[in-house]
């Protein structure tokens, strides 16, 4: 267990709570969808992505709290709340957020569509073709593949599969076999669409939808026939899917995790969310099934899951309602038909992504696959999708002869299955494949080509912020660096050498490495700003991540900030640190962008006296990240590119006042709207100065 956890080294009042900072970014998201500068489609989205947001905070972060409640685990949080105290607190917000998105989608952006020709038809307005045309689809499409499952003594309660729609009828009467249950349930296979489109004639309107629930509800009583259905309810129950594997004692960490996938869709109940037209009754025996209490209950006015409403902004073809199509721009050096190996050579080469595309990286490993002067070819598997042309080259490389060593994170949240695929995939054409460090998630971006030229071995590499996944590169900003350099691509063999074999660390001349170097030389490159401005000298921070929750780090910057250290934190998601307090952290200022793409690079700027140390990494500053997982960050060395990644990563976000929130003291966002002087929106702009 975590020793701050138990006893934390800082006063309590200093730190924000983790949980509660996590719900504060999704009303962050959520005023995406509420912004009526946004284009319609994508508000649908955002409110769609809020859905997708809160089911994994319930999955695991509330369900780490019910499990530590249940527990009565002594753990006070470093904000000096009980588990107790959290979960009431979260759970508040939490029913707050859901009201909220659901008052929206229905009172706003269901009505927005409406007007222009996208329509939802609800079962009271439907027309007698309409209606038959339904029936059929029930017919044909539905009742094949429903399971009606009525309860009594030989039909226990079924068990429901984690985040599943399903459907709670309430029935009275006798069926053929004399049996009078008076409830039953109906589950809807994930095969089937939650929205189904109707032929444009039929409908009225170019796109005209209906819900799933909404056919269900109008002839369900077509599933017990000739007894009265007095209600039909839909319900999703949402359910703990951390994972526990004891990799102490597992030979063999693949096969175990295999066995313990199935587990996921059946861990403790930890949310239930119904219809807000669910009976009373009918609710009270739900709650019971899944050994929930009223305070886990979520009434929503609606479909249950709105994730699966993202199927209609990616079904509809209107360009005016969705974000302007871009293309990612494709440096010289790095476009198709280039030796990217010599242009690698010559210069040190940074791609920005979404902004400029990642086809360089799989061309680099596709040239590599082929090359007959490569004859090794190291990487690091994070995340990676199911349909993979990274992967697909690995698995060319080692048909064609060539030593592949794929490190493949097994443990990769929500997507263990893809990885165990890819492992057995590269284990049946001959690469090893091993699964890191027991006890560490490999978490580190890295990939290293060994290519022999005139005589000897020359190394290649490529470091990156973000994962080895195509589709998520053209949505999440990240950087990535290629690179020949001797010094580092030595310190990446390295690293590959602990992560494959045994043996003592070694020291490293230009990368941090977590678990080892990477959160002393954070808290020494910040304690060495502070003795500069205490000298009287200039001290400067700049830092933009994903989460800073760690506290040690946390306590380095408020002492920083105490000496005259002007600090600029970007942090997309959740910070402990409180900016803004007089005589602690009044030279702390912390920002938060929300836009069309998911902010997630990493970047440490240090001033270092005029020197501009420039570090990327894979790491946030979070105690998971410095002290459980392999973690690399990597310097910018030439100078070109160090100036390209403070402009771009930096200061186009610093400037940003237009999707940018300032946070005070209290964990409370602002949105900064300038009223005055130039807009700036740091997304648009890198658009433009880096788009194709």
């Amino acid at each position: 267990m975590n020793h701050s956890l138990l006893h934390p080294r800082f006063p309590s009042e200093n730190y924000l709570n983790r949980e509660l900072g996590l719900l504060a970014f999704n009303r962050r998201v959520l005023a995406q969808a509420q912004d009526e500068r946004m284009p319609l489609l994508e508000r649908l989205r955002f409110l769609c992505i809020v859905s997708s947001n809160l089911d994994e905070f319930f999955e695991i972060r509330v369900a780490g709290l019910k499990e530590q409640v249940r527990a009565k685990a002594p753990i006070i949080t470093t904000d000096g709340k009980t588990p107790l105290e959290a979960f009431r607190l979260v759970s508040a917000e939490a029913h707050a957020i859901v009201a909220e998105q659901y008052q929206h989608l229905n009172d706003v952006i269901l009505p927005a569509l409406a007007e222009r020709h996208i329509r939802f038809l609800r079962r009271s307005t439907w027309n007698e073709a309409q209606r038959e045309w339904i029936r059929d689809y029930f017919s044909r499409e539905m009742v094949p593949v429903l399971t009606p499952i009525g309860l009594d003594p030989s039909h226990p309660f079924p068990k429901v599969l984690n985040k599943s729609l399903n459907f709670a009828v309430e029935l009275e009467g006798k069926d053929a076999f004399g049996r009078s249950s008076n409830a039953a349930i109906v589950q809807a296979p994930r095969v089937l669409p939650r929205v189904i489109r109707l032929p444009e004639e039929l409908a009225g309107v170019e796109y005209g939808y209906v819900f799933l629930s909404s056919i269900l509800h109008e002839f369900v009583g077509e599933l017990f026939t000739g007894m009265n259905v007095l209600g039909c309810y839909q319900f999703r129950v949402t359910r703990n899917s951390d994972l526990f594997v004891d990799e102490e004692e597992v030979t063999n960490l693949r096969t175990k995790l295999q066995g313990e996938l199935s587990h996921r869709h059946f861990g403790d109940a930890v949310r239930l969310e119904v219809a807000d037209n669910c009976s009373p009754a009918m609710t009270e025996f739900l709650l019971a099934q899944f050994a929930l209490k009223e305070v886990d209950l979520y009434r929503v006015h609606g479909p249950v899951n709105l994730v699966r409403l993202m199927q209609v902004p990616d079904g509809v073809d209107r360009p005016d309602m969705k974000f302007v199509p871009f293309r990612p721009g494709l440096p010289k050096a790095v476009g198709k038909g280039t030796d990217i190996f010599e242009n690698i050579r010559r210069n040190d080469l940074l791609l920005h992504h979404p902004y400029q595309s990642f086809t360089p990286v799989i061309e680099l490993l596709h040239q590599a696959a082929d090359d007959p002067l490569v004859v090794a070819i190291k990487m690091t598997v994070y995340r990676t999708g199911t349909d993979s042309v990274l992967m697909q080259s690995l698995i060319r490389a080692a048909q064609n002869g060539k030593e592949v060593t794929v490190v493949v994170e097994l443990m990769a949240r929500f997507d263990e299955e893809a990885n165990i695929s890819w492992a057995t995939k590269l284990e049946e054409v001959g690469a090893h494949v091993v699964y890191g460090v027991v006890g560490y998630k490999t978490h580190a971006k890295a990939l290293l080509i060994v290519r022999r030229e005139e005589g000897a071995l020359k190394r290649y590499a490529h470091l990156g912020t973000g994962n080895y996944h195509p589709r998520t590169a053209r949505l999440y900003t990240d950087f990535g660096l290629m690179t020949a350099n001797e010094e580092i691509t030595h310190d990446v063999s390295e690293v590959f050498k602990q992560l494959t074999g045994l043996g003592k660390a070694r020291t490293l001349k230009h990368l941090w490495q977590a678990p080892f170097t990477l959160q002393p030389n954070v808290v020494k490159a910040i304690q060495a700003e502070t003795e500069t401005a205490r000298a009287g000298g200039k001290g400067h921070i700049v830092a933009k991540m994903n989460s800073l929750l760690e506290p040690e780090v946390i306590n380095a910057l408020y002492e920083a900030s105490k000496a005259g250290v002007e600090i600029n934190l970007i942090v997309r998601g959740v910070c402990a640190l409180r900016p803004g307090i007089p005589g602690l952290s009044d030279n702390i200022r912390v920002r938060s962008i929300i836009g069309r793409f998911l902010e997630h690079h990493r970047i440490f700027y240090f001033l270092a006296g005029g020197q501009e140390n420039v570090y990327l990494s894979s790491a946030d500053w979070m105690e998971r990240n410095f002290f459980k997982r392999i973690e690399l960050a990597f310097p910018i060395l030439d100078p070109k590119l160090k100036k390209r990644v403070i402009s771009e990563g930096l200061k186009f976000y610093l400037a940003d006042n237009q999707q940018g929130w300032d946070m005070n003291a209290q964990g409370i966002y602002q949105r900064r709207r300038t009223t005055r002087g130039k807009p700036h929106n740091a997304q648009d702009e890198l658009m433009l100065v880096l788009g194709g």
